[in-house]
């Protein structure tokens, strides 16, 4: 069958690296038809917004159903079936994945991105990003070595069916809320920004469109930043980083002949110069991802091939942006106000959050390992 050989190249080394050469180039794409600068993907920020046009936080400036988001889930969902690859599976430690979704997301909006959003922010000239990749590479490092001393979440087990489509249906109940915007009540949801990143997209049939090809390509390669990074500080393996090198390359010479990289670290697009934050942030986000298996965009893949302990992480990172925005834990971007520059960063209560988020994550794995359980 000609599934075969498809299915054999979108794994291989070639497969890798055409799937972050497509997202490098339709990122920036997306940027310029309208998504917020060095924004043209991130899952975080696109299920933060998507948390505000439910109204689970009330951040105007922030409150948009993201079709990319959808897309992503039943692209993978499509995948799935097509390859014969759609496993219902549930029961591997749901509420500490929740909570580690949680995290994850608070340290992803101290940092202003996810590690996708790292990679485009560099390839658009945004140097903060440095500090965001190296966070996160520490974040990976230290989860390594809860995994290298026997960390695990436990196996997950199949379930039903109509189980494993829970997310998919999710998915598509957003896509009806974005097309049809009912209004509730009055003030009420479905919110949509009239100012801000929120109210910057792309059309959505475009914005839809990138999911769902997104979503299908990184089902069948296993796409996964932070799995690049382990990968390569466990056993050495370049497969996946090979990926993440393609991603940055092709969204530089997108953004070139775009005329979208601007270098520097201060006033950048939604994001700000306070240095150590930008570590910190990334670093408790890379330790969350680490321990849940995969970062988000990864785990909205696998929520979409029937992984309900995937779609727990996901809503964990969705409820954890409606806390990060109804309890001032985001930051907040570099301004300029009367020509200075007002360097942004977290609030004092952003900063509580992920010194508490960090130690949460290292009692999880320190925790959760098989040896304690089988020595006890």
């Amino acid at each position: 069958m000609a599934i075969q050989p498809v299915s054999r190249f979108l794994a291989s080394r070639r497969g890798i690296i055409l799937i972050g050469a497509v997202i490098g180039i339709l990122a920036p794409l997306l940027q310029k038809f309208g998504n917020p600068a060095n924004m043209g993907i991130c899952v975080a920020c696109f299920e933060r917004d998507i948390a505000g046009a439910l109204g689970l936080h009330r951040a105007a400036v922030v409150q948009y159903i993201r079709p990319e988001i959808p897309g992503f889930i039943l692209g993978s969902l499509a995948a799935a079936l097509f390859f014969k690859d759609f496993r219902a599976r549930t029961g591997s430690a749901p509420l500490v994945r929740f909570v580690l979704g949680f995290c994850a997301m608070i340290g992803a909006l101290v940092f202003l991105g996810c590690p996708w959003r790292t990679l485009l922010r560099l390839a658009g000239g945004d140097l903060n990003a440095i500090l965001g990749l190296i966070g996160l590479t520490i974040g990976i490092a230290i989860g390594d070595q809860f995994l290298k001393h026997g960390y695990t979440l436990g196996r997950s087990r199949p379930t039903y069916t109509s189980s494993g489509l829970i997310m998919p249906f999710f998915a598509m109940g957003l896509l009806l809320l974005l097309f049809f915007a009912p209004q509730f009540s009055a003030n009420g949801p479905i919110f949509f920004s009239e100012k801000g990143p929120g109210s910057m997209h792309a059309p959505i049939a475009l914005s839809l469109a990138v999911g769902l090809i997104v979503g299908i390509i990184a089902q069948r390669t296993r796409f996964c930043t932070m799995g690049s990074i382990r990968d390569v500080l466990l056993v050495g393996d370049l497969h996946l980083m090979s990926g993440i090198i393609a991603l940055t390359v092709a969204a530089f010479a997108t953004n070139l002949i775009l005329g979208q990289v601007h270098v520097g670290f201060s006033a950048q697009p939604v994001a700000h110069s306070n240095h150590l934050w930008n570590l910190l942030g990334m670093v408790l986000a890379g330790l969350a991802f680490v321990l849940a298996g995969g970062c988000p965009g990864r785990q909205l893949i696998l929520s979409g091939e029937g992984d309900g302990d995937a779609a727990i992480f996901v809503l964990g990172m969705i409820t954890g942006a409606a806390f990060a925005h109804n309890f001032a834990l985001a930051a907040g971007p570099d301004t300029m106000v009367d020509g200075v520059l007002k360097v942004g960063g977290p609030s004092i209560w952003g900063m509580w959050a992920v010194g508490i988020g960090i130690v949460i994550c290292l009692l999880i794995g320190w925790a959760m390992r098989e040896k304690i359980e089988e020595a006890a």
